[in-house]
């Protein structure tokens, strides 16, 4: 997908600004790709502090994160996410307004623990840190094809600035689980449909920009991870390949 997952190179970008399509140095939209195919100018990583297990959290551990239709609860109108990280926690103000299907499957994903040992496997350096691949390649395969149509962007309300907080997509209505925190003023990604969900409190800022981006760029455009092989061989490829990654350890809702 691209910031779409992975924003292909600007539009096609990858998450610079997803899967395709324009991009700048390395800042192609956010995308997310499918396993198999080419990840196409997307993904780069932020390496720093290593402690996820290999195989991700998850499979036959939690059932609801096998059953992805079972995660439809509508959210509150406002809730906060805490996502405690490898270099301190992140507190998202998500806000249901701005992206009412954005922030149900957000809602639903960080209940059922999807986003527990999950890495930031995309870090690009004043543009954006992206995370969202669990590290279980079986809980993957369930929730590739569980996308979610898109919500309209109204820049009055919410926009792609700093601290926003976006998922990714690899096309018109194919959200599934990345997403995406904007470091830096990317509003010119909301005429490309990024929607935002929700918001970084200030205090959070000084641990996003904290996070590991030695590895930048995801395959095949830079030298970090393939989204690919993130989504077939989960935490086991990142733990071997980028130990210094950084990780969401723990999601919930407060």
């Amino acid at each position: 997908m691209r910031l779409t997952q992975g924003l292909p190179a600007l539009l096609a970008l990858t998450f610079a600004l997803a899967t395709g399509g324009c991009s700048t140095k390395n800042d192609a939209a956010p995308k997310s790709t499918e396993p198999g195919k080419p990840a196409a100018a997307a993904g780069t990583t932020t390496p720093s502090t290593p402690t996820p297990s290999p195989a991700g959290a998850a499979s036959g551990a939690n059932a609801a994160l096998m059953n992805p239709a079972g995660a439809t609860a509508t959210a509150p109108d406002t809730y906060v996410v805490k996502l405690e990280t490898t270099k301190g926690d992140l507190l998202i103000d998500v806000n249901r307004a701005w992206a009412p299907k954005g922030a149900d499957r957000f809602f639903n994903l960080v209940k059922i623990g999807y986003y527990d040992d999950v890495a930031f496997f995309r870090v690009v350096s004043g543009f954006m840190a992206q995370v969202g691949i669990n590290g279980d390649p079986k809980v993957n395969t369930i929730w590739r094809e569980a996308r979610i149509d898109d919500d309209p962007v109204d820049p009055a309300k919410a926009s792609n600035k700093r601290g926003y907080v976006t998922f990714a997509t690899s096309g018109p209505n194919s959200r599934t689980t990345q997403f995406f925190i904007n470091f830096a003023d990317n509003s010119r990604l909301d005429g490309m449909g990024f929607s935002p969900i929700g918001k970084l409190r200030d205090e959070s800022l000084t641990v996003l920009d904290a996070l590991n981006a030695e590895y930048g760029e995801g395959a095949p455009r830079g030298m970090g991870p393939n989204q690919g092989r993130i989504q077939s061989e989960g935490n086991t490829y990142l733990k071997a390949d980028f130990p210094r990654l950084d990780y969401i350890k723990k999601a919930s809702v407060q």
